[in-house]
């Protein structure tokens, strides 16, 4: 199995770099790879030992390109992308506005004949075909001149989240910012590997029920489906079910559904906005605030607007993880509004104080914040919240020292998922560097503007010279830092530009 895992991931890449040499991206090439591996398993299923109908129509199917050579090839992919762009169902998300991207014909025929129609790829392991299209959307994500990095989160951060949240058969999943689908995906995989006795029905709902994602990006969605498509999850082609991602503003409105366990990461980027052209002509963007019943503060803010949005997806006594950035933490006005609310009428009870360096959008400083919903009641529901310092004396780098799940390990034991109200701190006056200790309500609200944004260790970095960093972690943390700042006065030049 590993033999053949790292063959076709042989294949894929060294394809990719052909491609990538004629100025494909590796989302371009992930783009076609999934118009292409999609075509190709729906035909595979009309064979035996499946002898499924095929819901491709004839004449834009697999068999149809296979036939076609040289420059009738590239005319009919077109027309074949562009009518089943028009499909309802899984067909209409994947080929939704798809175009062809590789303009050299001999490649595509490559691509087509030699690459993909000698796999056999409906017969292969799940975990052979899904890794393999992990690799490239990994890949993708750190193609950062594109900027696609917003979309991936770190996997070894996702499963160590997973962990702790332990979804559960029958569960609704649900996560409104989801990418190109990490989450999703571990939260499957954590419930099959951790659940051997699985019923049918169960087998059924977690494949075709359990899981929602929403996406705002046509493109970044298409992945998303393909990818969890490799992995087993979703309709198949034959089953008339409703598909797993959906193309939408997640803040747009209240969906109505509710779901027991939500993960997510909403994108990154302080506020909401759209570009608008101005009476004189001049393109300029306008800050979008977010005004929605369910919400308990009005702001532009993107990620205290995902906050409150996760919060009323939330079935009662249902649990969320969202990663979110410092300013979540610590924002004055409608962030300390939000964040009073949340301790009152939610169980707070965690937050993960990240590391920088993981993300591929650089200068990112987040935390992961862990709640479950409660009942309407006068008491607040929140206790305690323990705090896990990830971050103060932590380096990390996307390439020489790249988080590992290893790193989470005291995290996900200290956060006793099993039972959260017997756990244990390890930070005291005789232990200064604990890195888990826990805030009572009380000590919480008193804090100026109710900020969470907490920290407690001694920075080894600021002290003596000799605990400084190395050279190339400082560099790296000083382009992080001017980034982020460049970042803001972006938004500033923004909101000047837009003003009359």
């Amino acid at each position: 199995m590993a033999n053949e895992t790292a063959q076709i991931v042989q294949k894929l890449w060294s394809y990719c770099n052909v491609l990538r040499d004629d100025g494909l991206s590796y989302g371009d090439y992930l783009e076609q790879l999934t118009y292409l591996l999609f075509l190709k398993m729906a035909h595979e299923r009309t064979e035996p030992p499946w002898s499924q109908k095929s819901p491709i129509p004839k004449g834009v199917d697999w068999p149809s390109l296979v036939k076609k050579d040289g420059d009738a090839l590239e005319v009919h992919y077109r027309h074949v992308l562009t009518e089943l762009g028009k499909q309802p169902g899984m067909l209409g998300l994947i080929f939704r506005k798809a175009q062809n991207k590789i303009q050299d014909p001999a490649k595509l025929r490559r691509l087509v004949a030699d690459l993909i129609d000698r796999e056999q790829w409906t017969a292969l392991d799940a975990d052979v075909k899904g890794d393999a299209y992990e690799g490239l959307l990994e890949k993708n994500a750190q193609d950062t001149k594109g900027g696609a990095g917003q979309y991936f989160t770190p996997r070894a951060l996702i499963r160590a989240i997973v962990d702790v949240m332990r979804p559960q058969p029958g569960e609704a999943i649900s996560d409104p910012a989801c990418g190109t689908g990490g989450f999703l995906l571990a939260a499957h995989d954590y419930i099959v590997a951790n659940n051997s006795g699985l019923s049918r029905a169960q087998k059924k709902h977690l494949k075709l029920e359990a899981l929602r994602g929403v996406e705002l990006v046509g493109d970044v969605a298409r992945l998303c489906a393909m990818n969890l498509i490799l992995h087993g999850i979703g309709p198949t082609t034959e089953e008339d079910a409703e598909p797993p991602i959906a193309v939408d503003d997640s803040l747009r409105a209240d969906p109505g559904k509710r779901f027991e366990v939500i993960l997510t990461n909403p994108p990154f980027g302080k506020k909401s906005s759209m570009l608008i052209v101005n009476e004189r002509g001049d393109e300029e963007q306008k800050a979008l605030t977010i005004e929605r019943e369910d919400f308990w503060a009005t702001t532009s803010n993107k990620q205290l607007n995902f906050v409150q949005h996760v919060k009323t997806l939330l079935a009662i006594n249902g649990r969320a993880a969202v990663v979110v950035p410092d300013n979540v933490l610590f924002e004055g006005g409608a962030g300390e509004t939000i964040r009073r609310k949340l301790l009152h009428d939610c169980d707070v009870h965690t937050l993960l104080r990240l590391p920088t360096g993981i993300f591929y959008a650089q200068g990112v400083k987040a935390n992961v914040l862990f709640f479950d919903k409660r009942p309407g009641a006068e008491k607040p529901w929140t206790k305690k919240l323990w705090i896990y310092d990830l971050r103060t004396n932590e380096h990390f780098t996307l390439k020489t020292n790249v988080l590992k799940r290893e790193a989470l390990d005291e995290f996900v034991t200290l956060f006793n998922p099993e039972n959260r109200h017997k756990r244990k701190a390890t930070w005291s006056e005789k232990n200064p560097d604990g890195r888990w200790r826990a805030y009572d309500y009380e000590e919480l609200i008193q804090r100026d503007k109710c900020s969470l944004d907490i920290f407690w260790l001694r920075d080894q970095s600021l002290e003596a010279n000799d605990n400084l960093p190395p050279p190339d972690v400082i560099a790296d943390e000083i382009v992080e830092d001017l980034r982020a700042a460049l970042a803001q006065f972006e938004e500033v030049a923004g909101d000047l530009r837009g003003q009359p």
